[in-house]
């Protein structure tokens, strides 16, 4: 019988159907009924199991219809409904794996990956175990983390100790054919380094005027304005060497379209000037009057070349997306008073995470100097991380600055950043240290 009339069967009898009124249901008919092979399609190529996928499905429908009300824009329907999709999906493997005792959640492999807020600490064992199939996980499980013989494995499994090491060897293969490996394109080549090879000293001084309101039109974290024509190149600088760790030139080179969305395709070539080599980037992304955001994102890892979009949810979402519905950021940049700062003590109203201007300051780095705005993001992407962005009167980003929690990726580092980098500046928000690790800047100031 079919997916939906099993649905709508099930919302009568159980009078879920009275819950919505009757111009309302009537929306959500006709939107699911568009959307249903989209959402279908979605499940069924991540749960094998048909009868799970249904299940699954049904669940999907059934969380959509009693949320429906929640929905801002109807236009926002389809990637809406496919982020609970994917939570039903993740929920379904971490429910599979507490039946093979496997504690996903204990497990701490971290790898940085970069992001538009810069490194980031991504838990990729995990992500990695889910993608997995159950037998693979099972093996993986009982053998790494149990720690168990060959022999015991067979025993508790009931299957020949042959068996057990053809399933290992192609679990293991199919787990290094899943993990994000990045496989970078070339070595550094000869391309004319458009920056410094050392940051220039800046002084960044506090201004008694009102913070004026700007309209800034880059991307985050690629600092390019969206348009047809538009190149820069920008370079991440460790603060107590001052020197250039890596360097990207970015290009907007064509119009392009993701799920009937029109933005411009760009290309970043990011130069790792301390391993030697370069990966490059492509990303689709869209400049509104009003907002700025990201479409999608393709990098390589390993020999697969890999397309994520804002339909794919938190994958994209954590690393790429922002505000409700991937909305992006507002390009109308003007003090809102959520975010206090005197000095280097910052207090923020409330618990979420805001974006607001903290004050007017003049920027001098090298033999120039620059009146800006300073704009501080407390925790958008992650809650131990602080960017503070100095903004001028054309909109363009002049320096870029990167705060960590004193304890933000400890597990990888083993230390607190105030004793990893004990000489460089500290900021105190709401209570907590934060310390300064890097900076960004870009040849617009040349």
């Amino acid at each position: 019988m079919n997916l939906l009339v099993c649905f709508y069967d099930y919302i009568s009898e159980t009078g879920f159907k009275e819950l919505i009124g009757g111009e309302a249901m009537s929306n959500f008919e006709d939107l699911l009924l568009c959307n249903q092979l989209s959402v279908e399609r979605f499940v069924k190529f991540r749960i094998p199991n048909v009868s799970d996928a249904e299940d699954i499905l049904q669940e999907v429908f059934l969380t959509a219809f009693k949320n429906f009300g929640q929905l801002k824009t109807e236009a926002s329907f389809k990637a809406w409904i496919i982020g609970i999709a994917r939570h039903k999906c993740n929920d379904y493997f971490r429910e599979k794996s507490k039946d093979l005792e496997i504690p996903i959640e204990e497990l701490n492999e971290f790898r940085l990956s970069q992001t538009r807020f810069g490194y980031v600490e991504n838990n990729t064992v995990s992500d990695v175990l889910e993608a997995l199939g159950d037998k693979d996980k099972q093996i993986l499980y009982l053998s790494y983390w149990k720690e168990l013989p060959q022999t015991e494995i067979a025993a508790r499994l009931g299957i020949p100790i042959g068996t057990v090491k053809s399933r290992l060897y192609t679990a293991k293969q199919n787990f290094k054919r899943i993990y994000p490996t990045n496989t970078y394109i070339r070595k550094v080549d000869d391309v004319m380094n458009k920056l410094p090879d050392r940051l220039p000293d800046y002084k960044i001084t506090p201004l008694s005027k009102t913070p004026f309101t700007v309209k800034c039109e880059e991307l985050q974290g690629l600092s390019i304005i969206p348009k047809l024509g538009e190149k820069t190149t920008w370079g991440l600088y460790d603060f107590e060497t001052k020197k250039c760790d890596e360097y990207s030139e970015v290009s907007v080179i064509c119009k392009a379209e993701v799920h009937g969305i029109e933005g411009v395709e760009i290309t970043s070539i990011q130069h790792d000037i301390k391993n030697n080599r370069v990966n490059e980037r492509a990303f689709v992304a869209q400049l509104t009057d009003t907002h700025c955001r990201y479409l999608s994102e393709t990098h390589q890892e390993n020999d697969v070349k890999k397309t994520i979009t804002f339909l794919d949810g938190e994958i994209f979402m954590n690393n790429w997306g922002f505000g409700e519905d991937n909305c992006g950021n507002e390009t109308e940049l003007k003090s809102k008073c959520i975010i206090n700062r005197i000095g280097n003590n910052i207090t923020k109203t409330g618990d979420n995470e805001i974006i607001d201007i903290v004050g007017c300051f003049k920027v001098e780095i090298g033999k120039k100097s620059f009146d800006t705005v300073c704009v501080m993001d407390l925790g958008h992407f992650n809650n131990a991380i602080a960017i503070e962005q100095y903004i001028d009167e054309n909109g363009r980003t002049i320096l870029w600055r990167r705060f960590n929690r004193d304890d933000w990726a400890i597990k990888r580092y083993k230390k607190k950043w105030s004793e990893q980098l004990p000489n460089n500046e500290q900021l105190i928000i709401n209570g907590e240290t934060y310390v300064h690790w890097y900076d960004c800047i870009t040849d617009y100031i040349f």
